[in-house]
């Protein structure tokens, strides 16, 4: 039988109903405190038709933040708040995991405690800006993190899964991409350590290892995923040999019996006109052996293909969840999409938030 988008899979401890996923996405509308609270719940419960949600990136701790207003897990007040948002996707029929997040360098000096310099693998600047309270601003210049501040990197990322089960999330999706401080460490622009955690693959392998390991120690391989971005240069993020890197990886992860991998399959900065750049990826869903979760510009019918192919198991939509929040039931019906409002992606209130209308009248509008 030919897979689709509707047909259910069995992740970890679950069976998805279908096998579109609502991608992680930083909206910046998080309260006093980086608090969920009830528009968050309401935002999340209206796109619970998705096999699963992931919610946005939540930073572990106070220095994991990086931009205005996203929230964290670290605090109980934040851990309530959570809890609003799980307990809305629940009634509405959903399943929901939170991404788990640390910047690294890609931060600014407000975002910190002391208004510290913000951590990284070395004290290497990313080029780019971030948004504080007072508008865009160039990232701050990091520090190296010390090795016996390592443990406490992985221990942030190890409460921060506890604290989801807490908050009620079914999982947590380690976030390993995207040039973050995960990412930091695995590719070798921002790596130049020359210690356990630097130099060869295997090194710059070993901290997100090792988060990934805590994190299954305290809430169980099967409500762990983690994210990847091989080939993504946002962030100022670059390695020499993708390829080699990430299938060692894969390899590396592929025994640990992960609830899926989900990967971002090219650049999201890429012009929309330069031809692919050949990285196997179907190769790198071998070497993982488990549920294989793609993301980057797919629409309804690059995704039936890819799932009819079994190049991939499920299929991850951002844009498209934003300005949808019936997109389950677009795709089911091939009905017209809403186009998102990229004014209203960060900060603000309802308006491009929860304000985006659910079908209404396609009968009317196909006779």
């Amino acid at each position: 039988m030919t897979t689709n988008l509707f047909a259910p899979i069995r992740i970890g401890s679950y069976t998805l109903r279908n096998r579109i996923v609502m991608a992680p996405l930083t909206r910046s509308r998080a309260g006093a405190g980086n608090v969920p609270h009830a528009l968050n719940a309401l935002y999340y419960a209206q796109r619970a038709s998705a096999g699963l949600i992931v919610s946005e990136a939540s930073q572990v701790v106070p220095e994991g933040q990086g931009y205005v207003s996203t929230p964290g897990v670290h605090s109980d007040e934040q851990v309530a708040g959570w809890r609003q948002v799980t307990d809305a996707v629940h009634a509405a029929g959903g399943l929901i995991f939170l991404q788990l997040w640390h910047v690294g360098r890609i931060s600014h000096v407000e975002f910190q405690p002391d208004r510290g310099a913000p951590v990284a693998p070395s004290a290497i600047a990313a080029k780019g800006q971030t948004y504080t309270s007072s508008g865009f601003e160039d990232l701050s210049t990091p520090r190296a993190l010390g090795l016996d501040e390592l443990p406490g990197v992985v221990a942030g990322f190890r409460t921060g899964a506890r604290n989801a089960i807490a908050a009620g999330f079914d999982g947590v999706e380690v976030h390993g991409a995207n040039g973050y401080l995960l990412e930091q460490f695995l590719k070798d622009r921002a790596n130049r350590r020359d210690d356990g955690y630097g130099g060869s693959p295997d090194r710059r392998m070993r901290l997100l290892l090792e988060v990934v390991d805590a994190c299954i120690a305290e809430v169980g391989a099967e409500r762990v995923g983690l994210r990847l971005s091989p080939e993504n240069t946002a962030n100022d993020s670059a390695d020499s040999d993708p390829f080699g890197l990430y299938t060692a990886l894969a390899k590396a992860l592929s025994g640990k019996g992960l609830a899926y991998l989900h990967v971002i399959e090219g650049d999201m900065l890429a012009k929309k006109d330069v031809p692919p750049s050949g990285f196997d990826y179907g190769a790198l869903k071998a070497a993982f052996g488990g549920p294989y979760m793609a993301n980057l510009n797919y629409d309804q019918a690059k995704a039936e293909a890819a799932l009819a192919a079994g190049r991939v198991d499920l299929v991850a939509f951002g844009k498209l969840f934003i300005s949808n929040p019936d997109l389950v039931t677009r795709f089911l019906l091939k009905a017209p999409l809403t186009k998102p409002d990229s004014k209203t992606f960060y900060g603000g209130d309802r308006h491009g938030y929860t304000d985006y209308p659910l079908l209404d009248g396609l009968e009317a509008r196909s006779a």
